[in-house]
């Protein structure tokens, strides 16, 4: 796909957005089912059902996937798309490129092992490796774009409000 395809695809969502901003406001959703037997969440997605369970680093085994990964794994997806359609938008051709994430964690916070450590992860790297003819002016303003318009790496960065219920069945 080229510049001029995607602001054709890109274009009437965009004037519609602008006509009817509450037409932009879309609600996603995941849903998951607690597994009767497991330490284990089955997680219906688009395309099958992901088994999440404990990492290795809290007493599972590998076997089920770690939610923790999943979120690294969802900010890979996101960052990539973001910058082939930023990389298409500026006209830089991409002839290869790789994305990559990784996270440290304290798992002390997660078992409960020191009140002092946090839950969750401390730093988040994403790192791009891209082969093209670009300036190091085009490559700076794709990595800015790229951070600015990514929904998991804005999603991190600016934490939204966030709420728990639990109800009964």
């Amino acid at each position: 796909m080229d510049a001029a395809a995607l602001r054709a695809l890109q274009a009437p969502l965009k004037q519609k957005y602008r006509e009817d901003p509450n037409a932009a406001i879309v609600t996603l959703k995941a849903h998951g089912t607690l597994d009767s037997e497991a330490v284990a969440c089955k997680v219906e997605t688009a395309r099958a059902v992901a088994v999440a369970g404990l990492h290795k680093a809290t007493g599972g085994t590998g076997a089920d996937l770690c939610s923790g990964d999943m979120l690294l794994e969802a900010l890979v997806a996101c960052a990539g798309v973001t910058l082939k359609a930023v990389a298409t938008a500026l006209e830089i051709p991409l002839r290869s490129g790789t994305v990559r994430a990784e996270g440290d964690l304290d798992f002390r916070g997660t078992l409960g092992v020191d009140k002092e450590a946090a839950v969750g992860f401390q730093d988040i790297r994403l790192t791009f490796t891209v082969d093209a003819d670009a300036t190091d002016e085009q490559l700076a303003q794709l990595l800015k774009l790229t951070e600015r318009y990514c929904v998991v790496f804005q999603t991190l960065n600016r934490k939204p409000e966030l709420a728990a219920r639990l109800e009964r069945a």
